[in-house]
């Protein structure tokens, strides 16, 4: 974002995708100020619904907890007690399903 530093002229060119930027001959004020010097514009923000709902999905992330300890014990006393039993089947089907998330496919 180019900066006016000292009133010298900004030699900063907009790049062709760059919309946010203008070019210092057409910046224009974006409110009048007040008598209490603020501006009489007030901004506003929306969200999108994916936004929404990233937000949403970040929550309950975060209220999720990290490592189930009770699913962790039971795993734990069953490799103890001789009784865990590994499926190879079920851990590719697994991996393969993660992967073909991960790379788009259905």
């Amino acid at each position: 974002m180019p900066i006016d530093i000292n009133g010298l002229p900004n030699t900063h060119t907009q790049a062709s995708g760059d919309r946010n930027i203008l070019p210092v001959g057409e910046r224009k004020p974006v409110g009048q100020n007040t008598d209490n010097g603020r501006s009489s514009v007030k901004d506003t923000v929306s969200f999108s619904d994916t936004a929404v709902r990233l937000g949403r999905l970040g929550v309950a992330v975060d209220d999720t907890p990290v490592v189930d300890t009770q699913r962790v014990e039971q795993a734990r006393q069953a490799i103890q007690d001789g009784t865990y039993n590994v499926n190879p089947a079920r851990i590719a089907e697994k991996m393969m399903a993660l992967e073909n998330l991960l790379s788009g496919k259905k």
